[in-house]
């Protein structure tokens, strides 16, 4: 049975979450959202490490599980920032862990470095060739996963002070690096353009900070094995039992596009290079975004398919759609009372998402919403790309199409008093 996998999460303990985001909570709004494995996040923290041995249990299969038996994935993320090669470097990396021993010697390691009581996804100085050689001292089993690799700030590949391969990063230690993880603002189709990553995994997960069905399981890799860690790190690193992954549209990420956001100003790739990655309006560096780094990188076309490449699907939130047809705010009454009303009926969004057929759906819902969530499905509903730390805008009416058709049009009027672009 496919095992639709969210393996990138956090805890209440890192920057930017709610107080509310627990272990409990995380599995409720797992099963709303249809997510059958999670990571446990921040496994670093010694306050959350603390409620991950109270909370679940742990046995031979290194998966661990709540007292009603949902799984968890023992899992981190890290932030190291350093200096190779004559320029700074920031790289995110996700973590595995076979057991809680194996936490145990992490733990203490990176106590050997630093403090990591501040924040559930720590900073520490070291360098990933470092880093990776002393885990796989403590444990083979350690899986080690580039965070999402192109986005700027602190990608692998990202622009600012990224890498141009993976063993640039991480020299002799590239060989213990099986899988990447592509982030909101990239899809498979977009790797597949550079032929050194065609032996690597290619996975996708949330990196949620919430666990609102809108943000958990926004992106997920899609798995066909006996649940197992053995057998899930046999499938990233061997792509044997990897079906396939769940994407949003790349336009949705907030680094798609290069760009300025305040300064409004969005551009695709050309456009940068004409506008030198100066914005047009403020003289300001622009945030080189994840297209025009890819575009750097490729030695392949734009369309180009991979032989053999797992598939992938791609979905919008369910609550993104509801938002837009419902018009109003994601999190209004309005959207949760069609939202729990599709969830009652249909038992979790991916379920919606993937399998209720239209007459089902037109049943319990507005046609409207119905034909909706049937264009999701087959990935033809237009997102105005994202920039700059600003989400992708999806346009499902011609009132959004005339504001971003504005947009452009002013970018434009002022691209062209520095230089006809």
């Amino acid at each position: 049975m496919a095992i639709i996998a969210d393996l990138h999460i956090h805890s209440r303990h890192s920057r930017a979450t709610g107080k509310e985001l627990n272990l409990p909570n995380l599995e409720k709004w797992a099963l709303v959202k249809g997510v059958d494995l999670l990571g446990t996040g921040d496994f670093t923290h010694p306050k959350w490490i603390q409620e991950i041995k109270d909370d679940l249990e742990e046995d031979d299969t290194g998966i661990l599980k709540s007292k009603s038996g949902y799984p968890f994935v023992l899992q981190s993320e890290l932030s190291l920032i350093y200096s190779q090669g004559g320029k700074g470097r920031k790289v995110h990396l996700v973590l595995l862990a076979p057991n809680l021993e194996v936490v145990k010697q992490i733990t203490d390691y990176l106590l050997t470095k630093g403090r990591i009581d501040y924040d559930g996804r720590p900073i520490f100085g070291i360098p990933c060739i470092e880093f990776t050689e002393q885990m796989k001292k403590i444990s083979e089993k350690i899986e080690i996963i580039p965070a999402h690799v192109w986005t700027p700030h602190f990608g692998l590949f990202g622009a600012n002070g990224g890498f141009e391969s993976v063993e640039e990063c991480f020299g002799d230690q590239a060989k213990h690096i099986h899988a990447l993880e592509t982030g909101l603002s990239s899809d498979p189709p977009m790797n597949w353009r550079m032929s050194m990553l065609d032996k690597y995994s290619l996975v996708s997960f949330s990196d949620l900070h919430s666990f609102w069905p809108w943000r958990m399981g926004r992106e997920a890799t899609v798995l066909d094995i006996k649940l197992t860690y053995d057998n899930l790190i046999k499938a990233l690193r061997t792509k044997e039992g990897l079906v396939e992954t769940i994407e949003v549209d790349p336009n949705y990420g907030k680094y798609h596009f290069t760009g300025h956001r305040n300064c409004h100003v969005c551009l695709n790739p050309k456009q940068s290079v004409k506008a030198k990655q100066i914005c047009p309006r403020c003289g300001k560096h622009l945030t080189v975004g994840v297209m025009e780094r890819v575009e750097e990188l490729a030695d392949r076309p734009e369309g180009f398919r991979l032989k053999g490449a797992k598939p992938f699907r791609t979905l919008l939130p369910l609550s993104e759609i509801l938002s837009k047809l419902v018009h109003k705010a994601i999190a209004t009454k309005a959207v949760w009372k069609e939202y729990n009303s599709l969830i009652s009926e249909f038992k979790s969004e991916y379920n919606i998402l993937l399998n209720a057929t239209q007459s089902e759906l037109e049943k319990v819902t507005d046609p409207k919403i119905a034909e909706m969530i049937m264009k999701n499905r087959m990935g033809k509903i237009e997102v105005l790309p994202g920039y700059d730390g600003e989400y992708g805008i999806p346009i499902f009416s011609e009132e959004d199409r005339q504001s971003a058709e504005v947009l452009e049009i002013e970018v434009l009027q002022k691209q062209t008093s520095i230089g006809d672009f």
